[in-house]
């Protein structure tokens, strides 16, 4: 995939679905060839971008009283351990939070806590503080370089449809930064494919309100 396709993309799609709020770009890459029902051709990624998304991430830490002040000051929302059991019993206060913030933090030695009273609801939603992410953190950890580097990271998961789609900017962005977030997770998805380029059907771009748009690859 080359970077002109991706802009010629991003400039089609501008000009044909103009609104009166700021759209944003979905990328969809369709996979061929992959028998999802074996572990070994599932995919999981956290893809680290150039540029953000075009959104603000949240992101929600667990933690003990170590972690605490810093999970104020630096996250959008700090659940303090003596906290868990109130969330454990509230099925639906803790499908709010799933749903409200993209990225958990955790405090590594409260772990099987965390696991205890959230993962019921955020497995499934494959939100559980993920250690490849880096978000099962130590007690005393500084917490603001893996805030800001969560705001450019998405998560490429591949294994129940043969499809990802992940948000890679706005319409407000410059090209450029939409077309390297394209290239980026294009590239990386290749490498974790047995068969690279032969395992992509197809790749489209489209924004909010408009219809799909096919990108050269």
């Amino acid at each position: 995939m080359e970077e002109k396709d991706v802009l010629e993309a991003i400039k089609q799609l501008k000009e044909s679905s103009k609104r009166k709020f700021t759209q944003t770009f979905d990328l969809i890459i369709n996979t061929k060839g992959l028998d999802l029902k074996k572990t070994e051709n599932h995919i999981d990624l956290y893809v680290l971008l150039h540029n953000s998304i075009g959104k603000q991430i949240k992101i929600c830490a667990l933690v003990g009283p170590e972690l605490m002040d810093e999970a104020k000051k630096v996250c959008d929302k700090a659940i303090m351990q003596d906290e868990f059991d109130a969330y454990a019993k509230d099925k639906k206060a803790l499908k709010k939070l799933a749903e409200e913030y993209s990225y958990f933090i955790a405090q590594a030695n409260i772990m099987t806590k965390v696991a205890s009273a959230f993962g019921k609801v955020l497995g499934p939603k494959k939100k559980m503080p993920n250690p490849k992410a880096g978000c099962v953190v130590p007690p005393k950890a500084n917490l603001k370089p893996l805030y800001d580097k969560m705001q450019k990271t998405v998560r490429i998961s591949l294994k129940e449809i043969p499809f990802v789609q992940t948000i890679v900017g706005n319409e407000k962005m410059p090209d450029k930064e939409v077309a390297d977030n394209v290239l980026t997770i294009y590239t990386q998805l290749l490498r974790h494919l047995p068969n690279e380029r032969n395992n992509i059907k197809a790749v489209t771009l489209k924004l909010t309100m408009s219809k799909p748009f096919k990108v050269k690859f």
